[in-house]
């Protein structure tokens, strides 16, 4: 009996992502699928599969889901972004100097109409820091200057090291905790 070939990972397929795109935003807008079909001049039954993955979208038709949802065609095609990043120190996208030793890594690119808040953080051992919720949107972004410290939402905490950075959601419960003495940390909170 011939092994069947194994699963493609889901948040691989691009139609996975576009499926998802549509149905968040779909619901984002408070639309039934015969709504929003109706309003992007396409069948019902057009819509309905590619809300499971079992269509063949075209630009087109894309583009005028994307008009009727009042979103950019890239919010219906543009990979999920994970909810936790993490760049480990030396391993982002570095350019460097002609005229000096120096190199910029480009951590995150600031979104349009973002609002920033940059924090310089010292953090010792001994009780955790638990952070309630921030407004919903919130993004925070941290690098670790010196020490280990372990953070990010409840549950999904991960230890980082000095140079190492990471991102995750801010409007959810969260928290940082000091692993050596003299843990330092710069801490820029996004608000959209």
């Amino acid at each position: 009996m011939p092994t069947p070939p194994p699963p493609a990972t889901p948040s691989r397929l691009p139609l996975d992502w576009i499926s998802a795109s549509l149905r968040r935003e779909r619901a984002r807008a408070g639309l039934s699928l015969s709504e929003l079909a109706k309003r992007a001049g396409i069948a019902k039954s057009t819509l309905s599969q590619l809300e499971a993955a079992s269509g063949n979208p075209s630009v087109e038709t894309l583009w005028a889901l994307g008009v009727a949802l009042d979103v950019p065609f890239s919010a219906l095609v543009e990979p999920p972004a994970p909810a936790v990043q993490v760049i480990r120190s030396g391993d982002g996208p570095s350019v460097h100097s002609e005229r000096a030793d120096y190199a910029a890594t480009l951590l995150s690119a600031s979104p349009p109409g973002a609002r920033r808040d940059i924090y310089h953080l010292r953090m010792e051992p001994g009780a955790p820091r638990e952070s309630d919720p921030h407004i919903p949107g919130s993004v925070e972004h941290l690098v670790v200057s010196t020490g280990r410290l372990a953070a990010g939402p409840q549950g999904e905490a991960v230890e980082l090291g000095p140079g190492d950075y990471m991102s995750y959601r801010g409007d959810v419960p969260h928290r940082y905790e000091a692993l050596a003495p003299g843990t330092t940390f710069v801490l820029v909170m996004q608000h959209v």
